[in-house]
């Protein structure tokens, strides 16, 4: 039976067709007032009076998914089907989105989406379904105790309506500030493999607006002509060739001189012109220098003293330890620079309205950086610059700078038109993959000392490389005594119990700009841990998973039981040992972001002819897994972008410049690299931890175990096509 016109009479005054609840919480957590507060506090959910709820997602999205990810955060705990639900990305306001983990900043990154939104978001919802609750327990006379909400629909004894019904007087109730989550027991979303993405659909049939979809009317599009080096400047530059492209409008040097913003009509136009046009640069204080000579400087490095102590034990002590070992291995690491190259290149398009505000479409990752450029730039205050968050077709870090460095070419060849045209900024893939933002190029120089029986008795671990941190805004953060941490994270913070182990750091001279990148220090601390765990095993004689199963034996220590956990599924799901005549099996397991992944990476063939790659089984722990699905999907893209850029990526200088250009000579994973990927996810009790990196750290150095196995050498400069490693 539906609530009788009597009883809902209730409702009349509150202006039903037209009021919409606004929940949300603040940034230090507590739950916000509806109606007249919600200009002053964060909302997160909405519910409209047609019963349409809306998640208001404050992260962008590039793929990861989490637009899903919060959705099903409220939905469950409203009480709702995920196809009852939608979602719309959250403006650019630090002081309401900001990312718990990031203080007072708004951004995506570090895999800290979910994990800073966990409680956020499950309050939100929690705290919308007790609202409309409450309302229907007026409208009806009935005890809030006494009624349910379920898929969309409020019921009691006698009475069912659809939460539309009450939005109106749920709107004037004040918010509960300690409103009830839901038990996991009673989940239905949470955890559920039959769960899929919201986004899929509009992706699929070309609903979904990227950044590179926004056409303004009348717009122009601006290419920039960049110097071949890091820390050229232009001088001058010669049009007269790009005057005969048809749609081509005029060329500028940028304020900064960083580079010529080149306008026309459409993009072929300006890609056109940008060819045709000549410039004169200033090289005097541009990169010079040759990769083999950055290599040359972080192995020299690796040579000499530390700048740094990373950790606190006594080197010394160390070095005297392992030189009277039974045993000692030593092995030398090199990585290279390495792209991002996301699918679509950088870009974004600017407007200004006509009141003056400022509007940038753009797949937003760091807005709060952009908003302060902007502000210096336009003289204008937070609340006129407005960014319009879309979808991204990836970024792996590369659309989060600290200098906000597209958005802001974008604004300055904005500046330089009358601004009564939008301005379109796009970047050629050419562009991306020499446009000087980069995994930094490491070296890692590592000695064990083991003792008669196999038992690792001293470590000593140098690492050199180019700091990300330094220099940005960060730093305070994340530099102490001189160690920025994400060049060290993965080896000061490994799980396992290895005495006397000392790292050493030393920071190199950045050869061009660098940028975090996928799973930032673990990509190459990983790699080094996991591969030199398997070298020691190999001395003692011992099975490479027992062997680090010995140093993640603390009953105590739940970062070691878990780690160990993800290695023996692994391991069993992969029939470790077990593996066919002719093929060899590599294992590895990483903690990055709070998280547990393990690999087993089966391969068959020889270093010669061809190495391919059969199987890669996975276990992974990130705590709660809100969505299967996505877990899965994100493990499986972690793993593959991590072995593709070990197999065969690197990004080469000669004279400073980019050798690299396109997909051709930067050669992104195939789907014939694989055989089959399986992702094994244990359940927990855990917060959900980070999911979007954690798969590519230990990727590559299982890898590298399975093709040691095979051939009996530890590739220790990468890529691996560049040293000795063929892949079928």
């Amino acid at each position: 039976m539906t609530a009788n016109t009597s009883r809902r009479n209730f409702l009349k005054g509150a202006a039903a067709s037209t009021a919409v609840l606004f929940v949300g919480v603040n940034p230090s957590g507590g739950l916000a007032a509806a109606g007249e507060s919600t200009a002053q506090f964060n909302p997160f959910v909405k519910v409209g009076s047609d019963g349409v709820v809306t998640a208001i997602v404050k992260h962008y999205e590039a793929g990861q998914g989490i637009s899903t990810g919060l959705s099903t955060l409220i939905a469950e705990e409203i009480g709702l089907r995920l196809d009852q639900i939608e979602f719309e990305f959250a403006p650019s306001n630090p002081e309401l989105y900001a990312n718990l983990r990031f203080g007072i900043f708004q951004g995506t990154g570090s895999s800290t989406s979910l994990v800073n939104s966990w409680d956020q978001y499950r309050q939100a919802g929690a705290a919308a379904r007790e609202m409309l609750i409450a309302a229907a327990a007026a409208a009806w006379g009935n005890d809030a105790s006494d009624i349910t909400l379920d898929e969309g629909n409020i019921s009691a004894a006698g009475h069912s309506a659809p939460i539309g019904d009450f939005v109106a007087a749920a709107a004037q109730l004040p918010t509960p500030e300690n409103p009830r989550l839901k038990d996991p027991a009673d989940y239905k979303l949470i955890g559920s493999p039959a769960a899929r993405r919201l986004d899929s659909a509009s992706k699929g049939n070309g609903q979904a607006k990227f950044a590179m979809d926004v056409h303004l009317p009348n717009q122009m599009v601006v290419l920039i002509k960049r110097p071949p080096s890091r820390g050229a400047l232009a001088v001058s530059f010669d049009d007269s060739a790009a005057q005969d492209v048809q749609g081509y409008l005029h060329s500028a040097v940028l304020p900064n001189k960083a580079g010529i913003a080149v306008y026309a009509e459409n993009t072929w136009a300006a890609i056109q012109a940008r060819d045709a046009v000549e410039a004169e640069w200033d090289l005097s204080a541009a990169e010079t220098r040759s990769s083999d000579e950055v290599e040359a400087e972080i192995r020299a490095a690796l040579d000499a003293e530390p700048e740094f102590r990373a950790n606190g034990t006594d080197p010394d002590a160390v070095a005297a330890d392992i030189k009277g070992a039974e045993k000692t291995i030593e092995k030398t690491f090199y990585f290279p620079l390495l792209a991002h190259a996301p699918m679509e290149p950088l870009n974004c398009t600017i407007e200004q309205t006509e009141d003056g505000d400022i509007v940038l479409h753009d797949g937003a990752q760091m807005p709060t950086a952009t908003h302060l450029a902007y502000q210096e730039i336009f003289g204008l205050p937070q609340e006129r610059i407005h960014i319009k968050s879309m979808f991204a077709g990836g970024s792996f870090g590369r659309r989060a700078t600290p200098s906000a460095d597209y958005q802001v070419e974008a604004a300055l060849a904005f500046i330089m038109t009358d601004k009564t045209r939008p301005v379109k900024l796009v970047w050629t893939r050419e562009d991306d993959i020499q446009g000087g933002y980069y995994r930094p190029a490491f070296g890692h120089k590592v000695r064990i000392g083991l003792d008669a029986k196999g038992t690792i008795i001293g470590w000593q671990h140098q690492i050199a490389g180019q700091s990300v941190m330094k220099g940005t805004p960060f730093e305070q953060i994340v530099v102490h005594s001189g160690v920025d941490h994400t060049s060290v994270e993965g080896a000061v913070d490994t799980a396992y119990s290895i005495p006397g182990f000392a790292l050493g750091l030393t920071d190199t001279q950045k050869a061009t700009s660098v940028l975090w990148w996928r799973s930032i220090g673990h990509a190459h601390t990983a790699y080094v841990m996991e591969t030199m765990m398997d070298l020691a095993a190999k001395a003692a004689g011992a099975d490479p998973l027992e062997y680090r199963l010995a140093y993640l034996a603390g009953a105590n220590n739940k970062n070691q039981q878990r780690k160990s956990a993800a290695l023996k599924l692994a391991a069993d799901k992969a029939g470790w040992g077990k593996a066919p005549a002719g093929h060899a099996q590599g294992i590895s397991g990483h903690m990055s972001f709070g998280t547990f992944v393990a690999l087993v990476v089966e391969v068959s063939g020889n270093v010669e002819d061809g190495v391919k790659i059969e199987k890669i089984t996975c276990a992974v722990d990130c705590g709660i897994a809100v969505n299967p699905d996505i877990v899965d999907a994100q493990i499986q893209s972690g793993v593959g972008y991590g072995i593709g850029h070990i197999m065969r990526d690197q990004i080469t200088l000669s004279s400073g410049k980019v050798d690299q250009f396109n997909f051709p000579d930067y050669e992104p994973l195939r789907i014939g690299d694989i055989g089959a990927i399986d992702v094994h996810i244990i359940p927990s009790a855990e917060a959900p931890s980070g999911i979007g990196e954690p798969g590519t750290p230990p990727a590559g150095p299982a890898l590298a175990n399975a093709v040691a196995a095979l051939a009996g050498t530890m590739v220790s400069t990468l890529p691996m096509t560049e040293n000795g490693v063929t892949f079928s």
